[in-house]
C-alpha cells in the first residue's frame, strides 16, 4: 500500500456525459441500515446454539455418562483388561469433553476480544474450524448490539470505504461517545452501513451496463467480501484459502492488475482491494465461494459484473484499451479518486533523492561498500546526522568556553573504519529537506486546525511517495482538510502535494504526530506508522536478530527525528548502548516487571490529567487554546517476548493507550501475542509482513554492526567525554615558510577565489568550484558517493558522477613529478595533494604554530604568526556562494569551527598586546575578529576590558550602549552584565541617558 496523490484533471478522451465531481465535495451522511427482524432471528438461534454447545453438552454428558476418567490411579493390570463397549464410550466421552473445552475456550476468546476491543482475537491452538464457528455465533449474537461492530481499522483499509471513489461522501454522522471503544463501535457501524449501500449501488451500476459472456467456462472468479467484524478480506487470505499459500497473492494481483472493476476503478496495488470487486483466480484455485461458470447463474447482478469484468481481460485488451482509458479518465480525473503515485519523476522535475539512492544501491554496494541500511533510510539518516552535528557543535562550544578542561582548540575526531563508512552512509542517505517538509507540513496542519477550532484527527500512518507527496491515513473520516491539504482517495486520507508543502513556513505549533516512525518502503513509498495512535499493541515476530534490527531502527529514528518536540522512549530488553544517541529521550529498563509497574502508574496519571484538563485525548491538547500542554508521547519498545500473563497485563494497559499518547511495540517469537491490535513479521530476507493489514514492506533495519558504528560516532563526539592525550592537531598542516608556496591556493574565508588554476569554461565552472571546496574542507578524504550526493542532493547517475571526476582531475592537473593532484586512497576516498591548499589550512596552521609550535618559546614569532592569521580573515566562509548551491554546508560544523577559530586568534592576539599595555592594538585585533565572529561573548568581554584599560569612560559607555542594542529583546547575558557592573558601575544610568 502506498501513499496517493490526486489524479490529473479529466482526460479529453473521457466520458463527456459524466460531469466532473468537485475534489473537495462536502460529504453526505450515509443512511444507516436499521436492524431487521432477520437479525433478531439470527441472534436468537445463535444464542440457542451457544447455550446448547456451551451448557447443554456438558450437562448431557454429566447426566448420561458421568465422569469418564477413573477416580483413582489405575493399576498396570488395567491396561490388560478387555476393551468393552463401556470403555469405548468412556474414551469417546473424553474426546467430546476435550472438544467442548476447546470450543468453550474459543467462545471466551471471541467474546473477550469483542468486548475489550484490544485487537485481533487470540488464536486457540488447534481450533481452526471451532474458532470460526464460535466467531460466527458470537458475531450473530452481538449483531443486535454495538459490540459486534467494534473493530480496529487497519492499514489495509485504503480505498475500502468508498466503492464509488469520492464522487459521494461516505462519512457517517458520528455521535460523540466516551472512550476509544465506543468510538470504534460508532465508526464500524457507519462503515458497515456505507459498504452495504455502496455494494447495492455497484450492483445497480453493473445491471445498467449489461455485458456479454465472460471467459471460458473453466475460468474462476472471486468476489471481494465486505468487512465482517474485525476481519477484512485481503489478497493474502484469499490466496491462502483458495491456493493453499498466502504468498501466491501476487499471482492474483498480476491477473487483475489495471482491469476495470464494477465501481469503475482499477486494481493498482495488491493491498488496495475493495468489497464488491471481482478477482480472476488462477486455474488451480479451489473453494466453495469461487464462481466457476458464469453462465449458470442466470443473470444476477454479481454475475453480470463478472461478465463485464471478463471483457477487460487480456484477450480483450486490443478492443477495449481506448475505452478503458476513457473510462478511467472520466472516473478519476473529475472525482477525488486517487491512483498510485508514479514512481518516475514528472518531466519538469528532478528525480527524487530516495529514488536515486534505491536505484543505485545494488551497483554501488559492490564498488563502494557503504552500509545500504542507512543509505536506504533517508529520514533515519537525516535524524542521526542532525543529532550528530548538534553533538559536535556542543562539544566545540564547551571546549571554547572552557567547560571541559584541556579541550580548547579541539578538532572534531576523524572517524575511521566502520564508523567512517557509517558517517559516509549518513551523508549519502540523509534527506534533510524531506524531514523539513514533513515537519512543516504536519505543524502547519495542526496550526490550521487550531485556527478553525477543530481537533486533530487520529492518524494511524503517513505515506511519503517517491515524488514527495504526503498522505495521512486517518482512523476515521474527519471532513475536509484545511487548505492546501486535499482529500485523498477516500474520506480517511488527507493528501498534501510536495509543491504545496514547499510553500509552508515555520509556525509556532506543537508537533501533532511525534510518534510517526519509518517501518519500510512499498513500491517506492515510505510508510511511517504512528505508534502512539494504535489502539492496542503492535506485535513483531521473526528471528531474534531480525527483530533486533527493526527495534534498533525504530528506536534510533524516534530518538533523533526532526518532526517531534519531546518524547520518552522506553527500551526494555535491548538498546542500553543506544542511549548516547539521545540521552534526554531514551530510557532503558531492565525487565518487564519494571515496565508494567511504570506504565501502570503513568497510565493512571495520564487518564487523570486528561480528565482534569477536559480533553478526550492527547490530540485535543495539541491544538487550540490548550496546545501549550503539548502532551508528549511515551513509546515503549519491548524486544523480549513477554510471558502470557505479562502479555495480558500489557494488553490491558494498552487498551486505552491510543487516547493517552502511549504506544507499544512488542516482540514475540510465535507471532501469537494476546491483545495485539496489529501483527507484523520480519523475515530473514528483510521483508516486513502484515497480511491482515495488506502490507509487504522492504523493512527498514539497523543491524548490530551498524548500530555499533553509529553509536561510536556519537560517543567520540560526546562533549562530556574526558580528553584522551594531548590537544588534537588540525587534520592538515601546511608549510607556512617562503619555501612552502602551494601550486594551487584557494581562498575560502570570505569571497571564493582560486589562484594557480584557469577558470573552467561553460556552466560546469560553478560545479567544479563547489567540488573543490568540499574536498578542501575534508583533507582526510571524501567518499565519491558523498561528493555526488552533496553536489546533486536529489540524486545523480554513475556516468554523470564519473564525468565530473574526470573533469575535476583534468582541471587540477598534475604536480611536477607527474602525480595527479586529485587522488584516490586505499579506502576509495578522494584526496587532494599537499600542493593544493586553502587559506583555511593556512589559518589553522598559523594558529597551531603560534600556540603549540615555535610561538610557544618566542614571543616575537607568536605575535607575527597571530597577526598573519588574522589578516587572512576576510569574512564568513564562502561569503559569495550562489543561491541554491553549497547546501551540504548544513551538514558540516565548519560554520561553528571557523568563528571559534577566529575568536581564539583574536583573543590570543589581544592578550599579546595587552601584556605590553598596547590597548589600541588589542582593540583593533578584537574588532577584526568580531567581523567574523560577532556572536562570541568572549570577544565582547575582552573588548570591554581593553576599552576600560584606556581610561576613556565615554568610550566604554558607548561600547556598552552598542552591546545592549545588539542584544535586542533578550537583553545582555548575565556574565556580561556582571562584567559591566565591575568595570562601569553606572552603566545603566549612562545607557538610559544615551537612550
Amino acid at each position: 500500500m502506498a501513499r496517493r496523490r490526486s489524479s490529473s484533471s479529466s482526460s479529453s478522451t473521457g466520458n463527456t456525459t459524466t460531469p466532473a465531481t468537485p475534489r473537495n465535495r462536502t460529504p453526505q451522511p450515509v443512511r444507516v441500515r436499521r436492524r431487521t427482524f432477520g437479525d433478531f432471528v439470527k441472534a436468537f438461534f445463535a444464542f440457542v446454539a451457544l447455550a446448547v454447545l456451551v451448557v447443554g453438552v456438558p450437562g448431557a454428558l454429566a447426566m448420561t455418562v458421568g465422569w469418564p476418567l477413573p477416580s483413582g490411579m489405575p493399576k498396570l493390570e488395567w491396561l490388560q483388561n478387555e476393551i468393552t463397549v463401556g470403555t469405548f464410550l468412556h474414551i469417546l466421552t473424553v474426546i467430546v469433553w476435550l472438544a467442548w473445552a476447546q470450543f468453550t475456550a474459543c467462545v471466551l476468546v471471541e467474546i473477550k476480544a469483542a468486548v475489550s476491543g484490544v485487537g485481533v482475537p487470540g488464536r486457540v491452538p488447534g481450533a481452526g474450524p471451532s474458532q470460526i464457528l464460535a466467531r460466527q455465533l458470537v458475531a450473530a449474537l452481538l449483531l443486535v448490539g454495538a459490540t459486534a461492530a467494534s473493530l480496529t481499522p487497519g492499514l489495509s483499509q485504503i480505498g475500502q470505504h468508498s466503492l464509488d471513489g469520492n464522487q459521494r461522501g461516505t462519512v457517517a454522522a458520528a455521535q460523540q461517545t466516551p472512550g476509544l471503544f465506543a468510538q470504534q463501535q460508532e465508526q464500524a457501524a457507519s462503515t458497515a452501513a456505507a459498504l452495504a449501500e455502496q455494494a447495492s449501488q455497484a450492483a445497480a451500476h453493473a445491471d445498467a451496463q449489461g455485458g456479454s459472456a465472460a471467459k471460458s467456462d473453466d475460468t474462476k472468479y472471486y468476489r471481494i467480501q465486505p468487512p465482517e467484524g474485525r476481519h477484512h478480506d485481503s489478497l493474502w487470505e484469499i490466496a491462502e484459502r483458495h491456493l493453499g499459500d498466502g504468498r501466491r497473492y501476487k499471482e492474483i494481483f498480476e491477473l487483475n492488475k489495471d482491469r476495470v472493476q464494477p465501481d469503475g476503478s482499477k486494481l493498482s496495488e495488491a493491498s488496495l482491494i475493495r468489497p464488491g470487486w471481482i478477482m480472476e483466480m488462477p486455474g488451480d484455485a479451489r473453494g466453495g465461494d469461487l464462481v466457476e461458470m458464469p453462465e449458470a447463474a442466470g443473470g444476477s447482478a454479481a454475475q453480470q459484473q463478472i461478465h463485464d469484468y471478463g471483457k477487460t481481460g487480456d484477450h480483450a485488451q486490443g478492443d477495449h484499451a481506448q475505452g478503458d482509458h476513457a473510462q478511467g479518465g472520466g472516473q478519476q480525473g473529475g472525482a477525488s479518486q486517487v491512483s498510485l503515485p508514479e514512481q518516475r519523476p514528472a518531466p519538469d522535475r528532478q528525480p527524487s533523492h530516495e529514488q536515486h539512492q534505491q536505484a543505485a544501491s545494488a551497483s554501488e554496494e559492490s564498488s563502494f561498500g557503504l552500509p545500504q541500511a542507512l543509505i536506504g533510510a533517508p529520514l533515519l539518516a537525516a535524524g542521526l546526522l542532525g543529532a550528530l552535528g548538534r553533538r559536535r557543535r556542543q562539544a566545540l562550544w564547551q571546549s571554547a568556553f572552557g567547560a571541559v578542561g584541556g579541550r580548547r582548540g579541539m578538532e572534531p575526531p576523524t572517524p575511521t573504519g566502520d564508523a567512517a563508512a557509517a558517517q559516509d552512509a549518513l551523508l549519502v542517505g540523509a534527506d534533510p529537506e524531506g524531514v523539513r517538509l514533513l515537519d512543516r507540513s504536519l505543524r502547519g496542519l495542526a496550526a490550521s486546525l487550531g485556527a478553525e477550532s477543530r481537533p486533530l484527527p487520529t492518524a494511524y500512518a503517513a505515506w511519503l511517495s517517491g515524488n514527495g507527496d504526503l498522505h495521512l491515513q486517518l482512523a476515521q473520516p474527519s471532513g475536509n482538510p484545511p487548505a492546501p491539504w486535499q482529500l485523498g482517495q477516500d474520506q480517511t486520507f488527507w493528501m498534501l502535494a510536495r509543491t504545496d508543502a514547499e510553500r509552508y513556513e515555520d509556525v509556532d505549533a506543537a508537533a501533532p504526530y511525534p510518534g510517526l516512525v519509518s517501518l519500510g518502503t512499498m513500491d517506492d513509498s515510505r510508510l511511517l506508522l504512528n505508534l502512539e495512535s494504535v489502539p492496542g499493541i503492535v506485535s513483531l515476530s521473526g528471528r531474534e536478530a531480525d527483530r533486533a534490527a527493526v527495534f534498533a531502527s525504530v528506536a534510533a529514528e524516534l530518538a533523533t527525528n526532526g518532526w517531534s518536540d519531546r518524547m520518552t522512549i522506553t527500551l526494555v530488553g535491548f538498546g542500553e548502548d543506544l542511549t548516547p544517541l539521545a540521552p534526554n529521550r531514551l530510557r532503558h529498563l531492565d525487565g518487564i516487571d519494571d515496565l508494567i509497574e511504570t506504565m501502570d502508574a503513568e497510565t493512571r496519571q495520564r487518564r487523570g490529567a486528561l480528565g482534569a484538563a477536559g480533553h478526550d485525548s492527547v490530540l485535543t491538547g495539541r491544538t487550540g487554546p490548550a496546545q501549550h500542554t503539548r502532551w508528549a508521547p511515551h513509546l515503549v519498545l519491548l524486544a523480549a517476548a513477554p510471558s502470557a500473563d505479562d502479555a495480558m497485563k500489557l494488553a490491558e494497559l494498552a487498551a486505552d493507550a491510543g487516547r493517552l499518547g502511549i504506544g507499544y511495540l512488542v516482540g514475540t517469537e510465535s507471532g501469537d501475542l494476546p491483545g495485539a491490535a496489529w501483527e507484523m513479521e520480519v523475515t530473514g530476507e528483510g521483508k516486513l509482513l502484515a497480511p491482515l493489514l495488506g502490507l509487504e514492506l522492504d523493512a527498514q533495519l539497523l543491524p548490530v554492526p551498524l548500530q555499533r558504528a553509529v553509536v561510536e560516532l556519537f560517543v567520540e563526539s560526546d562533549p562530556e567525554r574526558e580528553p584522551q592525550g594531548p590537544a588534537t592537531a588540525p587534520p592538515f598542516l601546511v608549510d607556512i615558510s617562503e619555501q612552502g608556496r602551494p601550486a594551487v591556493y584557494a581562498r575560502l574565508v570570505g569571497p571564493y577565489e582560486i589562484i594557480g588554476l584557469d577558470t573552467p569554461d561553460g556552466d560546469r565552472s560553478a560545479l567544479l568550484h563547489e567540488a573543490l571546496a568540499l574536498l578542501l574542507l575534508h583533507r582526510e578524504g571524501v567518499h565519491p558517493r558523498v561528493l555526488s550526493s552533496a553536489l546533486w542532493p536529489r540524486g545523480v547517475t554513475d556516468d554523470v558522477r564519473e564525468a565530473l571526476l574526470d573533469r575535476l582531475r583534468a582541471w587540477l592537473g598534475t604536480d611536477p613529478d607527474g602525480s595527479r593532484r586529485l587522488k584516490t586512497d586505499s579506502t576509495g576516498r578522494l584526496t587532494l595533494a599537499k600542493s593544493v591548499v586553502s587559506d583555511l589550512d593556512v589559518l589553522r596552521s598559523l594558529y597551531h604554530e603560534a600556540t603549540q609550535g615555535r610561538g610557544v618559546d618566542s614571543r616575537a614569532v607568536r605575535g607575527r604568526l597571530l597577526t598573519d592569521a588574522l589578516v587572512l580573515v576576510r569574512g564568513p566562509l564562502l561569503a559569495d556562494r550562489p543561491e541554491g548551491r553549497y547546501r551540504w554546508l548544513t551538514h558540516e560544523i565548519i560554520d561553528a569551527q571557523l568563528p571559534l577559530l577566529v575568536a581564539d586568534i583574536g583573543l590570543a592576539l589581544s592578550e599579546f598586546h595587552l601584556v605590553k599595555d598596547r590597548a589600541e592594538k588589542a582593540i583593533e585585533a578584537l574588532n577584526a575578529a568580531l567581523n567574523s565572529a560577532p556572536g562570541d561573548e568572549r570577544l565582547w568581554h575582552e573588548l570591554l576590558r581593553a576599552t576600560h584599560s584606556t581610561g576613556d569612560t565615554a568610550r566604554l559607555q558607548a561600547l556598552a550602549a552598542d552591546l545592549i542594542s545588539r542584544s535586542g529583546a533578550r537583553g545582555l547575558p548575565p556574565r556580561t552584565e556582571a562584567l559591566l557592573d565591575e568595570l562601569l558601575p553606572t552603566w545603566r544610568d549612562g545607557v538610559a541617558a544615551v537612550g
